[in-house]
Order: C-alpha cells, then structure tokens, then sequence
C-alpha cells in the first residue's frame, strides 16, 4: 500500500480517486462488483454525509459508511 492511499470515506465531495484495493471477504466483493465498484475503477464522490454517493462508470451509486472503510482509494 503507498503511502497516498486512504479509505474512500475519507474522500471530499468532488473529488476523484482510484480504487486500489478492497477489504472484506467475498460477500462485500460481489456486492460492490454488483454496483458496478471493482478495483482499478475510478469514481467521483458526490457526497459523503450519510451514506457516501459515489459515480462510477456514469451511474451515480450509495453505499454505507462501513462498506466505504473497507475501500482503499488511491488520488488521481
């Protein structure tokens, strides 16, 4: 892990990021992967009050506080 990488809760509204890795066992991997959120994707967060909100691939997707700590993010 470098040391520029943080969990996406920790990402301001706007800003980009890379999805450089994912915690958590197969289930929270097939949920995201679901939503369109595997790793090597880039997002944008829209807002990270309450559940964060992400776009992802031009579709804008929410997801919990719990499941966005597991995310590790890297800035681009």
């Amino acid at each position: 892990m470098r040391s520029d990488d943080m969990n996406m809760s920790r990402l301001a509204p706007g800003q980009p990021a890379r999805i450089v890795e994912i915690g958590g066992g197969h289930g929270i991997r097939q949920k995201l992967n679901l939503r369109g959120i595997s790793e090597g994707s880039l997002i944008r967060v829209i807002s990270n009050t309450g559940p964060i909100t992400i776009e992802v691939d031009r579709n804008v997707v929410s997801i919990g506080r719990g499941m966005a700590q597991k995310i590790r993010v890297a800035m681009v």
